[in-house]
């Protein structure tokens, strides 16, 4: 009864209000800004698109991971920037214009990347030979939940400006809450393999957190991005929407324990993406 709550009630609707959180702060200029700044637009994509799925494959590897938790580790990979990664961001002094726009687009384009990640790391974790059952209509599923809510809250911002600043703040406030309630009911799902979990993928967690910070800093560094700019990208790839991997994992996938390893993550992931913003501004 339980995993029937959260996979069909909880989870769509933390997603949803989460998403239309996100759209609340979004106006067609965060698009644009793709086209006036494409050098860390596309350093941004990249970072997420391309060198995580590749990390988290080598930690996967590296460690072994039972198949069922590797792909779990791919999917949290796959899965965008969380709206939380702007305030981060934002406190860490990175460039939160950036921040949003990354946020949009990768939203929107990871509903098909996700797809792709997924499958593959299906194939070669599990072993099946078989693509997992993301058709066409579980590809609708994933559009609706994600770019539904994102595409209310922008009409909302659009049309009515003041309603839509009078629900930022109980939107944001109800998204920490059900973000919370559905991290907590999913380790406790898991209750009872919980603590070989964590033993198993709590350091890969980690270490892909860590690990993602520093990418999405020193790459923009190593391009020659302004040091804000480099910011808002280790925030925006090491903060992830893990409401979103749970989401896939429970509701279209039916595998609680692949929604393990973004459960973990999300426990962790302000935490150090507080120390990181702390250690990045004390760099002369």
């Amino acid at each position: 009864m339980q995993s029937t709550i959260l996979s069909v009630v909880l989870l769509p609707l933390g997603l949803a209000i989460i998403m239309m959180g996100l759209g609340l702060s979004l106006t067609m200029d965060d698009f644009k800004r793709v086209f006036r700044q494409p050098r860390a637009v596309l350093t941004g994509l990249a970072c997420q698109m391309l060198l995580l799925p590749a990390v988290a494959y080598g930690i996967a590897i590296g460690f072994d991971l039972a198949p069922e938790l590797a792909v779990g580790v791919m999917l949290l990979a796959a899965a965008p920037g969380g709206p939380t990664s702007n305030l981060f961001s934002h406190v860490a002094n990175g460039d939160v214009a950036l921040n949003i726009t990354l946020t949009a687009v990768n939203s929107i384009l990871s509903v098909f990347s996700i797809t792709l990640i997924v499958n593959f790391s299906i194939i070669v974790f599990m072993e099946t030979g078989q693509v997992i059952p993301l058709q066409f209509k579980k590809i609708t599923e994933v559009c609706l939940i994600v770019l539904g809510p994102v595409s209310i809250g922008m009409l909302m911002r659009s049309k009515a400006a003041q309603l839509a600043q009078k629900l930022d703040k109980p939107v944001k406030i109800a998204s920490a809450l059900f973000l919370t309630t559905i991290i907590l009911l999913t380790l406790y799902s898991e209750r009872e393999k919980l603590p070989d979990y964590i033993r198993l993928v709590g350091l890969p967690a980690l270490l892909f957190n860590v690990l993602s910070m520093g990418v999405g800093y020193s790459v923009p560094r190593m391009l020659q991005l302004a040091k804000p700019q480099a910011i808002a990208i280790s925030m925006e790839i090491g903060i992830h929407n893990g409401t979103l991997a749970i989401f896939i994992a429970l509701s279209i996938l039916g595998n609680s324990v692949m929604a393990t390893p973004a459960a973990i993550y999300s426990l962790i992931m302000f935490l150090t993406a507080g120390l990181f913003g702390y250690l990045i501004n004390r760099l002369k």
